[in-house]
Order: structure tokens, then sequence, then C-alpha cells
């Protein structure tokens, strides 16, 4: 069904194009019209009146009919940290986003930012069925983030499947679907206006951009191209109200999705180098023919690029038989790839061309995120001692919140209550040993003897105290 409603759309957009491109109106079946002639001839002129885009394409209701069900509303609770003044519980938000199906398991693709510091997540269907989501895995340098619904009734679920981004261009049609402002299943139309923005949202950012509604509560929600296929995570939207969205393509989605589901995280390569673009101005001063590449502007000592003997203004034009056009291009490209994998560079160094060969690392933690194993620390750490616990978002390491685990919810009558934690506290040293995110802190509990007691040193908004953990039996 779906197949044949996509086979139309696409066959009004191909007669729609080819109209266009001959200037001339040719119905099948009809006569082509007369050429108009000078008065002299005594022929009568007829006008030529084409179609606008819009009515070539003619209705979206069958390739949105088709692929609507699988978009889905995602209600999230989740752990904040009070401000002075406050009771706990306030440190607590709400907040509304939206998502899609795109396995029958029940994987559900939305933003990291939607589900950050989740608590609890509710993801409820267009015919109304309402699920439990545990969090499978995340990835805040690109802002996705994978979910899985749960329970008993998680069947013949509908689903979309993801698309060639890198296919699409500038100026083909694009349908946004999502839950802004908590208005369910809203659908707007737009066309792929730019690929490849740097918006300066992270380190990898190579949005798609659209002029398709997007507003606050679309976030996770898909961008569809007119086969029905998911080009897109819409992510963001510029201020003021102006009507430009950014999603995030489905490729680098792609990339991400096995170490997501597998793992929970992504790890990605590393040279250990600082690097910017190569201008013509910069190119000219460096007696280069190139116009385009990554400068090397600092090699750290001990990493990758120092061992394979790059150096200060070497430009890297090449990784592999991939072009690097840029600085940005050159962190994408070495992003995308596993520790251990061995890459070629072609570089220019004082006009001369050379090869390295290097073998990648592995990126550091350079942000603070300690994002790995955090989708399993809430349950185990609550089941042993009723303390549900994430790691410090970013936003609030910037407001001067110390990283370590976040106290996201107590449950009453625990070991973590009779301790006297709250939600909002913020572990930072568990036996006297440094707990730098909340996986080190489940590591300690994990490893701790049942009926010990766990000297904790906690964050109490901008005071430090100490706690007395009693493990169960």
């Amino acid at each position: 069904m779906k197949a044949r409603m996509s086979s139309r759309v696409s066959a009004l957009l191909l007669a729609a194009l080819a109209l266009v491109s001959c200037g001339k109106e040719s119905p099948p079946n009809e006569s082509k019209p007369e050429v108009p002639a000078s008065s002299e001839t005594g022929h009568t002129s007829r006008e030529v009146t084409l179609p606008s885009p819009i009515e070539a394409l003619g209705s979206l209701a069958p390739l949105t009919e088709s692929v609507r069900a699988a978009v889905v509303n995602v209600e999230v609770r989740a752990s904040g940290v009070p401000r002075r003044g406050t009771p706990p519980w306030q440190g607590e938000r709400r907040g509304l986003g939206s998502g899609f199906i795109i396995d029958p398991t029940g994987l559900v693709l939305t933003n990291n930012h939607v589900v950050e510091n989740a608590v609890e997540i509710q993801v409820q269907l267009l015919d109304g069925r309402q699920f439990p989501a545990e969090l499978l895995g995340t990835d805040p340098l690109t802002d996705v983030a994978l979910l899985r619904l749960r329970g008993q009734n998680v069947k013949e679920l509908p689903v979309v499947k993801l698309g060639d981004s890198d296919a699409m261009r500038v100026g083909d049609w694009v349908l946004a679907i999502g839950n802004p402002f908590g208005l369910a299943s809203s659908v707007s139309l737009g066309i792929l206006s730019a690929k490849a923005r740097d918006i300066q949202a992270g380190p990898y950012d190579d949005f798609l951009q659209t002029d398709a509604a997007i507003n606050p509560g679309n976030s996770g929600g898909p961008l569809f191209n007119m086969k029905g296929e998911v080009i897109g995570i819409n992510t963001a939207i510029a201020g003021g109200g102006t009507g430009i969205g950014f999603a995030v393509p489905s490729n680098l989605v792609q990339v991400l999705l096995p170490q997501l589901e597998k793992e929970g995280a992504v790890t990605r390569g590393w040279l250990g180098l600082g690097a910017q673009d190569l201008t013509p101005a910069l190119a000219e001063a460096l007696g280069l023919t190139v116009r385009s590449g990554a400068i090397v502007v600092s090699v750290e000592e001990g990493t990758p690029s120092a061992k394979a003997g790059l150096e200060p203004d070497d430009v890297i034009v090449f990784l592999n038989e991939k072009p690097i056009t840029s600085a940005g291009s050159l962190t994408r490209a070495v992003g995308l790839m596993r520790p251990g994998t061995e890459v070629r560079l072609e570089l220019y160094r004082e006009g001369k061309k050379h090869e390295r060969q290097v073998t990648l690392g592995t990126r550091p933690d350079l942000e603070g995120l300690a994002t790995r194993g955090v989708p399993h620390t809430e349950e185990e750490s609550q089941q042993r001692v009723g303390l549900g616990v994430s790691d410090v978002a970013p936003r609030l390491s910037a407001q001067g919140v110390p990283r370590g685990a976040l106290i996201t919810n107590v449950l009453p009558g625990s070991a973590a209550e009779r301790a006297g934690l709250m939600p909002g506290m913020v572990v930072v040293e568990a036996n006297q040993k440094p707990v730098r995110g909340a996986a080190d802190f489940v590591r300690t509990l994990r490893e701790a003897a049942p009926g010990s007691v766990l000297l904790l040193r906690v964050q109490v908004e901008d005071t430090r105290a100490l706690r007395a953990l009693t493990l169960p039996d």
C-alpha cells in the first residue's frame, strides 16, 4: 500500500517537472497546443498556463496516511537540580517531544535533548496505545537517542524506514510530522533549503535545513522525503520565529544506530590535532595550488597524529578517498570511524604532496559527558538501594553543578532515603574515590559487599556534606 502511494506521488512530481522544463502544456491524449502566431497570419493566439509546483504535487494525504501512524509522542519526566530555597521535588521537569518507530520490536528514534536526564519516558501512538520506554542509547554530540518500548502489547507496530539523506537535493519537497506545542500528529510541508549546515551546536554539525514548519515539540520527529522515507530527525529551529528548521541527516543516524543499540553510546575515532579551514588567501600565502582543506594548527604529544609524524601547517586534503574541504569535514569523517581504524591522509607540506598512515585513537570525553553505561544505571541502582542516578547534563555543568552522579529519585522507605539522600544531590565521592558520573557510582555499588556501609560525599546546593549509605544484606 505504502509503495503504491509513494509511486503515485513520485509520478505526480515527475509530471510537474516535465511540464516546467518543457515550458508548455502537453497533457496525455490531447493534441499539442497551437503555436501562437502574429496577427498577420490571422491565427488566434492561445495563452498556456502551467500549474504551480504545489498544484502539480497534488494531495499529500496518501503519503501522510502511509507514515503518520509510526510517528509518536514522547512524554518525559526528567530530573533537574533544585535551586536554593526550593524543595527537592521542584528540580523535576516534564517535557514533550516527538519520535518515530523504526523496528517492529519497538525501537524508537528521537533527540537526546528530549530525553536528557529522563526518570520516566512514556510513548503514545496515533492509535491511542501507550507504552513505557527505556533509553537504550544516546549521543549528545549529534543529539540522537534510541528508545525501546516495553510491555506485553508491543506488537503489530507501524514502522518507517530511514532513507538516503545524501540523495536529497536542495529544493526537494519534504514533510515534517510531530507534536508541536502538544498538538499531536501535526503535518507540515516544505522544501530542503540547504545541506551540511554548521549551526555551532556541536563538533559534528552537518544539519539539513528546511522551511517546513518546525516548532517546540517537533524535536525528535521525522522529516520525510516524497517516498515516505525518513531523511532527517527534526532537532532545532532558528530563533525569532524565522521559519528555519534543522534536522540530523538520516545517513549519519544510520552509522550511529548499531553502537547506540548494542553499547548505549558512541565511541569515535580521534587524531589528536587542532585544525582550521584553508582559505584561498591562506593557500596563496602557503604557496599551494589547492584552495580548500584543513590546516593543522596543533599536534598533541603522544596522540595518533603525533605518532604518524603530522606537523603544524600541514594541509590535509584527503582522508582515504574522501576529499577534506574544511576542518569540520575532517572532524566529521574521523568521528564516524571506530578507534583502531587505519586511514591514509593526503596532505601538503611546504608546497609538496605527502601521504601519512594513521591508526585512529579513541576520542576522549572532551565535553565531560561521560555517557557510556548511563542508560543502564537507573534500574540497577534503584533495585539495590532505591536510588536513581544519571550524569550531570552539560547545561547544568555550565551553571556550576559539579561532575558526579546526579540523584534523580529516591524510593520511600529505601536504604537511600534512610541515608538522607534526596533528588537533586550530586554524589561526587564514594568510599573516598572520585565519582565522575553515574556509571562510576553504579560500579561502586556493584562491587560493594552486602551489608557494608558506603561513605558518600554529596553536593547540596553550594555546600558539600557526608552521607553513610548502608547496603542491604
